[in-house]
């Protein structure tokens, strides 16, 4: 399976991003913190250049917490400032405005000094989509003002949102790469929900799911599936599973019913709290 997905208004996004960067004093990066690699747009290091920038990694109740302080680690000794939130705690949304105050201060200082009023931080918000940043949006404002959904693609239009009296978002849709350098990064993101399924295999997913359990949680594949190992021909290992879960209709397994319950297992942390990406194996 080839994961290619770049529908035009993302296109359009980048232009937009490119031509709003002069009204915003700091750019909010955020990423699903299952997966701090993978659901980083590569293009936006060319598009928003030397603007400071703070890197949010979102959903953090759902990832590995020891590989998402590996992964703060990283980004802050490559020299980004990076926090970690679960958008639906209230006490994790202060740490946004404070970290970006933090980036900010001598921008701040150096207005001081020239007689200028302090103000609002102005912050324009980018990521790919399906990573939370309608759901962030309405938290930090206290309301439903960005449409949310769990599908990507949600955000279609810009629009500036007040948070209290210290920030001022500039919402953008997610923006999405044209093509895949490394196809297992398409397979990580179609895997936690970032690519619609309708254009996804599910089967080839799933596969996906049960190769990247054995070699990094070989421990949960086998509490929640009773496998130690995947079979090297994958049809009995789903047969399996099959048996198991109450898939199988007179002797014969659904291999797409099959397919859906592992793909949906691993989304709804049936097997615990996963990430993807590992710092070792990028700086490998």
């Amino acid at each position: 399976m080839t994961i290619q997905w770049f529908p035009g208004h993302m296109a359009k996004a980048r232009r937009e991003v490119t031509e709003k960067l002069k009204l915003v004093d700091i750019i909010f990066e955020l990423i699903d913190a299952r997966l701090p690699y993978s659901s980083r747009n590569p293009m936006i290091d060319e598009v928003i250049q030397q603007k400071p920038r703070l890197l949010i990694l979102n959903k953090s109740d759902m990832a590995d917490e020891a590989e998402t302080k590996k992964w703060i680690r990283y980004f802050e000794e490559n020299g980004h400032m990076a926090v970690a939130i679960n958008s639906f705690e209230s006490k994790d949304l202060k740490i946004v405005t404070k970290a970006a105050q933090e980036i900010l201060t001598e921008k701040w200082e150096r207005m001081k000094s020239r007689g200028m009023k302090p103000r609002a931080i102005r912050a324009m918000i980018v990521g790919i989509p399906n990573v939370g940043k309608s759901t962030l949006i309405n938290r930090l404002a206290k309301k439903n003002i960005a449409k949310t959904g769990n599908t990507p693609g949600v955000t279609k239009a810009q629009q500036w949102i007040k948070v209290g009296k210290e920030i001022e978002l500039l919402d953008t849709p997610g923006i999405l790469w044209p093509k895949f350098e490394d196809q297992s990064v398409g397979y990580k993101l179609a895997l936690t929900g970032a690519i619609k399924d309708t254009i996804t295999n599910m089967e080839d997913l799933a596969i996906f799911g049960l190769h990247f359990l054995e070699v990094h949680y070989p421990e949960r594949l086998e509490k929640r599936f009773k496998i130690s190992a995947i079979d090297e021909k994958i049809a009995n290992t789903f047969d399996h599973i099959g048996r198991l879960r109450g898939k199988v209709k007179g002797g014969e397994t659904d291999y797409d019913a099959v397919a859906e319950l592992i793909v949906r297992d691993i989304r709804n942390e049936e097997l615990g709290k996963l990430s993807f990406d590992f710092v070792e194996e990028l700086e490998g």
